[in-house]
């Protein structure tokens, strides 16, 4: 006869790492996915609230980033956030995100190295996404996007070579009131990149 005692300790202590990595993976992914939900949630609201008549202005915008900021330290304290607002005259143009025509006459895909390029929404620059920074005016479509970093609750990336940084993103897109008529871009520039 073989002696069986201890052999419920030496496979526990076997099964245990495997069981324990598993767990925290676990509650790593339940976590991420939580705060991914509740920005999500954060920026929809936040969108709504941009897109309203009295919110075009540079401090109004900041406000409302900033009670976005507020919401998300309350989920985690020291996460660092990021936001952005591109807007576009038309939802095709939002969702294409087509960027405007130019020479690429060095054929690295950038305009670049004083390339000719088509302002065809006159802001003075040339946008990969065809669209232009910050609010917006009437009717038009916004991107609000939320850029959120904070470092990994639980110390799983040791184990499976990961990040110690999660970072989540999320977007909304929205039609700005139409307080008024939106303002149509007459005619194009050519221009050159930088």
């Amino acid at each position: 006869m073989f002696d069986r005692r201890g052999v419920a300790a030496v496979e526990f202590a076997m099964v245990a790492p495997v069981l324990t990595l598993f767990l925290v993976g676990a509650f790593d992914i339940a976590h991420t996915l939580y705060m991914k939900s509740v920005l999500q949630g954060i920026v929809q609201k936040t969108g709504r609230d941009s897109a309203l008549e009295d919110s075009s202005g540079a401090t109004r915008q900041a406000a409302i980033d900033a009670n976005v900021g507020s919401q998300v330290r309350l989920l985690y304290n020291t996460a660092a956030i990021s936001y952005s607002r591109r807007y576009f005259a038309t939802y095709t143009q939002a969702s294409a995100k087509i960027p405007e025509s130019w020479t690429d006459t060095n054929a690295n895909k950038r305009c670049d190295a004083g390339e000719p390029y088509v302002d065809s929404n006159n802001n003075g620059s040339w946008d990969a996404d065809g669209g232009s920074a910050g609010q917006g005016g009437a009717k038009d479509r916004v991107i609000y996007t939320v850029t959120v970093t904070y470092p990994s609750i639980l110390p799983l990336y040791r184990f499976i070579g990961g990040s110690p940084n999660k970072t989540l993103v999320a977007t909304t897109i929205l039609q700005n009131q139409p307080y008024s008529e939106q303002q149509v871009t007459t005619g194009t520039t050519v221009r050159f990149c930088s």
